[in-house]
């Protein structure tokens, strides 16, 4: 029998759910039901959470809006980083935001993605370095996740990126950690220990997944990337985003898919080619609004749609 003794520790995330003894030799329907108890119970952590990840995001929104070069910045090690990766590696086609505008800090660099790197996340000097490297600053805006809320290499990076003067979000799943205290908006996700002691990329990888989800999301959303729902800022690059791109234009503007088709295509052209905002113009080319004008309109207002439907009466 396991010692108990052995596997106690002041770390929520490391400690042993006895929940899970004798799991091995469990039917395999009871072990999918209590895991997925877990990550139910994972995200009702989360929403705890919700009045810090609302003030985050309101904040984050406004320094990113402010200028044109603020980017999103993703901070972590292992499972963390991941998520990350994925979440600005996704908002580019999602919301159309640039590219140039999404930074990784990752234990290990790149090839930590697919592979432990030894020791990488116990380096806090080259988290540092990188901070540098990406020369972060006021506009910036730094997410910083650890399950532990004490992994050196993304404690660094949090504590450097908040020196130079960017806004510092840190995600953790232990109280009163190092991350969080570091951090300017710290979120605490209180998903306790694991299915398999220690390895978080089950509960707190189900709520680091979701509080970043949200965080995006909600940033985009209050940037105006986001219309009742519907991803106006979408870049349609292929035939399936030109098939949502029409259904957008058509439900928005209440025309029928030809109209909104041939205003995608009068965008278009306005615009040069494809970009961001090919589907906002071509909502208000839909209304009968001159293209000079509608271009006028969305640079005044900054790219959000619903200030200018009401302005012209449209809304």
């Amino acid at each position: 029998m396991i010692a108990m003794s052995v596997l106690k520790s002041k770390i929520a995330t490391e400690g042993y759910n006895q929940g899970y003894h004798g799991v091995d030799q469990w039917p395999m329907s009871r072990v999918i039901d209590a895991l997925l108890d877990d990550q139910s119970r994972s995200l009702q952590a989360v929403r705890a959470a919700v009045p810090m990840l609302a003030a985050a995001a309101e904040e984050a929104a406004l320094r990113l809006e402010a200028v044109n070069t603020g980017r999103i910045v993703y901070a972590g090690a292992g499972t963390s980083i991941r998520i990350g990766v994925q979440d600005g590696t996704e908002l580019t086609p999602t919301f159309g935001w640039p590219a140039m505008r999404v930074a990784t800090i990752i234990a290990g660099g790149e090839e930590a993605l697919k592979a432990a790197i030894e020791n990488a996340e116990d380096d806090p000097v080259a988290a540092a370095q990188r901070v540098a490297q990406l020369k972060l600053d006021h506009n910036d805006v730094c997410i910083a996740t650890a399950a532990s809320g004490v992994t050196p290499f993304t404690v660094s990076a949090c504590r450097a990126a908040r020196e130079a003067g960017a806004l510092t979000i840190g995600i953790a799943s232990n109280p009163d950690s190092e991350l969080l205290r570091v951090a300017e908006y710290p979120i605490f996700v209180n998903t306790g220990a694991e299915p398999v002691s220690g390895s978080t990329r089950m509960n707190a990888g189900t709520a680091q997944k979701a509080a970043i989800n949200m965080l995006s999301t909600a940033i985009m959303t209050r940037m105006g990337r986001v219309h009742d729902g519907l991803m106006v800022n979408l870049i349609p690059t292929n035939e399936k985003l030109r098939r949502r791109a029409i259904s957008i234009v058509s439900t928005i503007a209440d025309c029928d898919d030809t109209v909104a088709a041939q205003a995608l295509a009068d965008a278009r052209e306005a615009y040069g080619g494809i970009t961001e905002s090919n589907i906002k113009l071509a909502i208000l080319l839909s209304h009968g609004v001159d293209a000079t004008k509608a271009q006028a309109l969305l640079e005044t207002h900054r790219g959000h749609l619903r200030p200018i439907l009401q302005e012209l009466g449209l809304s």
